[in-house]
């Protein structure tokens, strides 16, 4: 407490000293503290309010003269919550962030009526439809304050929707009395969050109404475009070390099995290779007692067209020459030497 508080709530009588401690505890007690207007709240309804927010947060009310002194005498940045300290008002405290307090206290608000000589907070709007009061004066009373309403198969009925008032504008008493013979409730009752102070920072409401999915949203889409760039720039973090080492592991790999080398991490993608070329080439012989019994039947791949046009324009001379040096060579020597050349690859 600075020597200027203490000066300032000596020259107030023991009664206001005391209360100003009990607010500078209370400020001091919460990491987040805020003004909240309590203007047109019933007493019961603000009592039941204060019993849904134990636990998450306090309100605590005062003078607004001792409410300011207390801010005063804090400091830190707190007395900027001042200029919220008008008309009937009330302080929160809350240990949660600014963001959880507004949304509690915005989900805690209740439809209400709205009286007459009361400012409107939004566009006043009586909906089509029927309204259910049978057919008299009320007519016109609609009609008076700017709905389009007539009689209708015995019932009175608004045949569109008609906006009777706009934001910002004084409910008249005409209106007033309409809205609720039609229970239209314009109005919403609660906290109204004016400025919260948290961690050096002055919040307004307009600060702290946002979209919670849509950030969500944002923060996941920055979060996977930073690691994107973290790995094509090849910049290890804690969070894309995984990645880069998976990355480079991959193509390790890739230039392992292109290279042939004999290494126990790529054998087995290395038999599987050779297995395939030798299959590829048993294929492409004719005589299966050439072949190893496993080998036998496997089924030639099918030659492209081109192929197969060019084995067609041959001279039926060199296919008949080609025939004869086959019958002239040594069967079992043939046998034998593809045997041991295809043997040797197992």
């Amino acid at each position: 407490m600075s020597e200027s508080g203490v000066r300032q709530t000596e020259q107030i009588p023991q009664w206001k000293r005391e209360e100003v401690d009990e607010l500078v505890d209370f400020i001091e007690g919460y990491e987040s503290v805020g003004v909240v207007g309590v203007a047109g709240i019933p007493s019961r309804q603000l009592q039941a309010m204060r019993r849904e927010l134990h636990g998450s947060a306090q309100v605590r009310m005062s003078r607004n003269t001792l409410v300011n002194r207390a801010l005063d005498e804090v400091d830190d940045g707190f007395e900027e919550l001042k200029e919220y300290v008008a008309g009937q008002v009330a302080l929160i405290g809350t240990n949660d962030n600014p963001f959880a307090l507004f949304k509690e206290l915005e989900a805690s608000k209740t439809p209400a009526p709205i009286n007459a000589g009361e400012v409107a907070p939004n566009d006043i709007v009586i909906p089509e439809g029927d309204t259910g009061v049978d057919p008299g004066p009320f007519v016109g009373e609609l009609q008076q304050v700017g709905a389009s309403a007539r009689i209708m198969d015995g019932s009175i009925k608004v045949t569109e929707d008609s906006q009777v008032l706009d934001e910002g504008e004084e409910v008249s008493e005409e209106l007033s009395n309409v809205l609720a013979e039609l229970g239209i409730e314009p109005k919403e009752v609660g906290l109204d969050l004016r400025g919260v102070f948290s961690e050096g920072v002055l919040f307004e409401p307009d600060e702290l109404e946002i979209d919670v999915d849509e950030y969500r949203a944002d923060i996941q889409s920055a979060v996977a475009a930073a690691t994107n760039l973290s790995v094509n720039a090849v910049y290890p973090t804690a969070q894309t070390a995984p990645t880069l080492i998976a990355k480079a592991t991959g193509e390790a790999k890739s230039v392992g099995l292109f290279a042939n080398i004999e290494s126990p991490d790529f054998m087995p993608e290395l038999v599987s290779k050779a297995d395939a070329q030798l299959r590829a080439l048993a294929a492409q012989i004719d005589d299966e007692e050439a072949l190893p019994e496993e080998l036998r039947g496997v089924s030639a791949p099918s030659a492209p067209a081109a192929e197969e046009e060019e084995s067609t324009d041959e001279e039926p001379a060199e296919a008949e020459a080609d025939a004869d040096a086959d019958e002239d060579a040594d069967d079992d020597d043939g046998d034998e030497d593809a045997g041991d050349a295809l043997g040797s690859l197992f």
